[in-house]
């Protein structure tokens, strides 16, 4: 855990625990950070390779030093003191929004140009290929390797490479595909003239590097080396860009019709392959028959206080999981897997993983926008109502069959606590209580309890249980800046524990985010089994597929019954469209705020209908006073950033001038 003191007196420490941790977290495939700041002393021309090569210590510093030019994709929203994300996604979504534009958000306000990409990591990651091509050339000279280390350190290069050459296909669609030669230099691969590749031959490509890491990598890892890649992780990442290749946005989308390379190839298929949805069910399922990962549950709590688990609605099975949810707590069995309570290496459900940065840098990274002003925070990270409105009923119902009374802005009346610690204080509304434990375990609302247990000094008096409401002038906000309040009446608290207090001296549990949990190996094969025509044969993997609705009723119940909430049936998955709209409701709040509904919006193809709408929120502008009003949803377009668009464009990222200078065979993205 990380221990906060005055924030003035140690700043100077916690900047420097930042830089720590931000190049730790970004390495999620290496060891020792000590060791990748090491290589900088190295001059990388030839006879120093030859060096490098014929030590196993400085081989794998210089994997490492290759890892560590990963972006850290655990920094999501960046921040008012100059935190930016490593990527477009926290608030690059329709999930929430903040009052600034932020590199993390530009894109949906046009803010994003040929000039100011505002993110343009283009030269870092072939830099990062260009090493690995170095250590895939180059390794086999190395004598100190013993049979198992030289498989491992192959399986990571080539798990880099494919990464690297991923990262980029998913923010630009079709990229260069380099000669697995290296350059000479890094000057030399940024200023190489090549065409890009179409976007299939990089999802080729990709999938080939993703699969001799597997075919290499080990099945597990000893706990010091937990952030390494492993054969598990290969096959995910794998199948992941399998998925994305075979959804609408790059399977015969002719909106793309006349873009194209110079001998007259499309970049972007324009004939749909439903063989496509085949491969991604096959690589998926390998990792479901592997037998190492699992859902992650906690015991049902029972205690003789009345606060232990919540009895189960009727509409939701008792029997045991994963047949049902009679023996889980499912509220706590999703927020353990975010919020620090345990160790990362005892998660079954974790695949890939890196420590979560959320709390660390300038500001307290992301979580000042998150915590309420009274512990340090100011609430600008605005909820949406239309992700709010996506949170069912805890008996499985969509919000929008509630009563009225259900959905009422009145006292609930009645303190409760559930799970041993979650506390619900009277003062909540009808419509945040008797939602299903994934908003609990997700959301901040008006008169939301932050316990902040780990406060203890009397600096910071009332700051433990603290009742945060977002009315105008409420104790959610900071009255001394108008800008330092929340937007909608909900925020996001997957993240926090409730421990957390980044105040005086209080205390923050280290958090750790997943990069691809089991619960996306799930969804992501019940969708490609659900789009798939026929049966689908893997004949290297010897591994086939077919649209199976027993496999799909049994695989998405666990995501639902882990969240507590009632299964489907087989009729339900029997219907491919019904079935379709189950699995984008599924995925939005499965995955709320961990990255994934930036790209599921995009290959999709459903961004335009999600952003070309207007911000619907809570009258954040009535007081205390006023609760009537409060709960009166509202269309906010006070602000800029309450103005999104989206245009055909932005479903790919531009790449930068700087970028098309060096490469005079380059091509922009359409329409940027």
């Amino acid at each position: 855990m990380i221990k906060l003191g005055n924030y003035k007196r140690k700043f100077g420490l916690l900047g420097k625990i930042a830089i720590i941790a931000v190049v730790f977290g970004s390495s999620f495939v290496f060891g020792s950070c000590e060791e990748y700041l090491d290589i900088e002393k190295y001059v990388y021309d030839q006879t120093t390779l030859d060096s490098i090569f014929l030590s196993r210590a400085r081989t794998e510093e210089y994997i490492n030093g290759a890892a560590a030019l990963l972006p850290n994709e655990s920094r999501l929203t960046g921040n008012d003191w100059g935190e930016s994300p490593t990527l477009p996604t926290g608030l690059g979504t329709d999930e929430a929004i903040v009052p600034y534009i932020w590199n993390g958000n530009a894109i949906l306000y046009d803010e994003v140009t040929e000039t100011n990409t505002r993110y343009n990591p283009w030269p870092t990651c072939y830099k990062g290929i260009r090493k690995t091509n170095i250590v895939l050339e180059n390794i086999s000279k190395n004598r100190e390797l013993t049979e198992m280390e030289m498989r491992d350190f192959k399986g990571r290069a080539y798990f880099l490479r494919a990464y690297f050459y991923f990262y980029l296909v998913r923010l630009y669609g079709p990229v260069v595909i380099l000669p697995d030669r290296a350059f000479d230099t890094d000057e030399g691969v940024a200023s190489a003239s090549f065409e890009r590749s179409t976007y299939d031959e990089c999802m080729e490509k990709v999938c080939a590097d993703f699969e001799m890491a597997a075919s290499l990598l080990p099945i597990d890892r000893i706990e010091a080396l937990q952030y390494l890649p492993t054969k598990g992780a290969a096959l995910a990442f794998k199948a992941r860009m399998q998925l994305y290749a075979a959804s609408p946005l790059f399977n015969g989308n002719s909106y793309y019709a006349d873009w194209k390379d110079t001998q007259g190839r499309n970049f972007i298929s324009q004939t749909e392959d439903k063989v496509k949805w085949g491969k991604a069910a096959a690589t998926f399922k390998r990792i479901i028959d592997m037998r190492k990962y699992a859902i992650h549950t906690v015991s049902k709590l029972n205690n003789d206080r009345g606060t232990g688990t919540w009895p189960l609605p009727a509409t939701v099975s008792d029997a045991n999981f994963p047949d049902g949810s009679g023996d889980i707590d499912a509220y706590k069995s999703y927020k353990t897997l975010f919020d620090g309570t345990l160790q990362p290496y005892v998660v079954k459900e974790y695949i890939s993983y890196i420590p979560n940065s959320m709390v660390v840098g300038n500001g307290y990274g992301d979580y000042r926008l998150v915590m309420p002003s009274k512990v340090y925070g100011n609430a600008m990270f605005s909820v949406t109502l239309d992700l709010i409105d996506e949170y069912r009923m805890a008996d499985g119902r969509a919000f929008s069959e509630a009563t009225p009374e259900e959905k009422s802005g009145d006292a609930v009346g009645q303190d409760a606590t559930f799970s041993q610690d979650y506390q619900l204080s009277g003062l909540r509304a009808h419509r945040d209580n008797g939602r299903e434990p994934r908003f609990y375990a997700t959301i901040g609302f008006n008169a939301c309890i932050w316990p902040s247990t780990s406060h203890r000094s009397g600096l910071s008096a009332g700051t433990r249980n603290y009742v945060a409401d977002y009315y105008f002038g409420g104790s959610g906000s900071n009255l001394n800046n108008n800008n330092e309040r929340n937007r909608t009446g909900y925020t996001n608290r997957k993240y926090v524990h409730q421990d957390d207090c980044i105040v005086w001296e209080g205390v923050v549990k280290a958090k750790t985010y997943p990069l691809f949990r089991y619960a996306e190996a799930l969804l992501g094969y019940v969708e490609a089994m659900n789009e798939m025509d026929g049966s689908y044969t893997d004949e290297e993997a010897q591994v086939t597929v077919t649209r199976d609705v027993d496999q799909m009723v049994s695989y998405f119940n666990q995501i639902r019954y882990r969240a507590g909430q009632p299964g489907i049936t087989a009729a339900d998955a029997a219907d491919q469209s019904r079935m379709r709209e189950l699995i984008k409701h599924e995925r939005l709040i499965e995955f709320a705020f961990e990255g994934q509904r930036y790209w599921d919006l995009r290959r999709w193809k459903d961004a335009y209908d999600a952003y070309n709408k207007p911000i619907r929120g809570l009258d954040v502008s009535a007081r205390e006073s006023q609760r009537a009003q409060f709960y009166t949803e509202r269309i906010w377009n006070t602000e800029q950033t309450m103005k999104r668009m989206f245009s055909n464009k932005m479903y790919l990222w531009p790449l930068d001038r700087n970028v098309l200078r060096k490469n005079g065979k380059l091509v922009q993205n359409p329409g940027w």
